[in-house]
Formats: C-alpha cells, structure tokens, sequence
C-alpha cells in the first residue's frame, strides 16, 4: 500500500474511534459530564414520581437513593413509550446512552426513547 493510502486508513481509524462512543461505569459518568456516553450499571432503586411535576421516573444505577450516584430520568411524556413501566427494571443490569448532564451534582442521562436503554 503506498504512504499515501496508508495514512488515509491511519486517519479513517483515528476518526472512527474518536468518534465511538464512550461505554463507562456510573462512578466514571460524573467525569465526563457534557459529554455523550453509555453508561452501565444495576438499577438499585426505581421509583415513578406520578405526582411530581413533569411525572418522573428515576433509575438509580449501582446504588439506591438517596446514595445514588447516577440517575436515568424518564419524564412523564415518555413513559408511554415503554412497552412496561420502567422501574420494572430494578435489579436489572442495564446500560443507559445519553448526553450526560448534572442534576445537584449527580451525573443523569434523560432518556427519552426505551432504545437508550439495553440490557
């Protein structure tokens, strides 16, 4: 393969892995807050906050509120689209794809479609 071709493949799979996205731990995601990720870990506690505003569902992976280190958050709207409720999930292993954001200094990721969602 000729220097010039070769380092186009170079690049090609520079460009691919910076562009893959990043799989981390819960304890990890509080780092990389900003930033798009798959976060994975065990849905300690789940709880449906029907009367709150916005009617959310918190995920909380690895360890159980009020202790959670990170949360998915479903809002009310979305709820609909799970084909069962989410905190069906607790004790599940799961793996949530998101931008992370920051709620009271605990990483989140608002998941807005059951496919961020895998296990």
């Amino acid at each position: 393969m000729p220097v010039r071709g070769l380092l186009g493949a170079v690049l090609l799979a520079i460009s691919c892995v910076a562009l893959a996205e990043l799989q981390l731990t819960t304890a990890q995601a509080k780092s990389h807050v900003g930033e798009k990720a798959t976060v994975c870990g065990t849905v300690a506690s789940a709880k449906y906050a029907a009367r709150a505003k916005g009617m959310p569902t918190f995920l909380n992976l690895d360890k159980p509120f009020p202790d959670h280190i990170f949360t998915a958050v479903i809002w009310g709207h979305n709820r609909p689209r799970f084909p069962t409720p989410p905190e069906s999930l607790t004790g599940s292993f799961i793996c949530v794809s998101g931008f992370i954001t920051s709620y009271r200094n605990v990483p989140q990721i608002i998941v807005n479609d059951p496919s961020q969602i895998g296990q």
